[in-house]
């Protein structure tokens, strides 16, 4: 049987959650990755994604849009820059996340800066997270 431990979830704006989990599936920045009891102590930085916790018999789920995972061996605090609960996810909010990474990337292009990739990226990323929650991400090509 798999053991508990910590789970929190901090973004700018409250503390999302607080509880006991078995495991938490975390979209890393260099992959998704799964967090268990007894997991090595790790620091990762987040992608655009979706955040599961499993435990007590349940799972959640939290649209992330970037931030920090630290992984102990007791358990895993998350530090998003935005997270939202699943369910409360919109085509609506999705259009605001998508708009907002468009004009970063724009932004990034007029000033000829080195975060023209970094922001293609998040574009890139934020239209998949879309596909994998079920929204549509109709935006034009950059």
């Amino acid at each position: 049987m798999a053991q508990d431990m910590q789970f929190d979830l901090v973004s700018p704006e409250r503390s999302l959650a607080s509880h006991k989990v078995t495991q938490v599936q975390i979209p890393g920045a260099d992959g998704d990755m799964t967090a268990m009891a007894d997991h090595a102590p790790t620091i990762t930085t987040l992608r655009p994604g979706v955040l599961r916790t499993e435990g007590a018999g349940e799972t959640a789920e939290y649209v992330v849009t970037g931030g920090f995972a630290q992984i102990k061996s007791d358990g895993v605090t998350v530090l998003a820059e935005r997270a939202i609960p699943r369910t409360d996810m919109t085509q609506a909010l999705l259009d605001e996340l998508l708009a907002e990474a468009v004009a970063a990337h724009k932004a990034a292009k007029e000033t000829n800066s080195d975060a023209v990739d970094d922001a293609v990226k998040l574009v890139s990323d934020m239209v998949a997270m879309g596909g994998e929650i079920g929204l549509s991400a109709n935006q034009p090509n950059l």
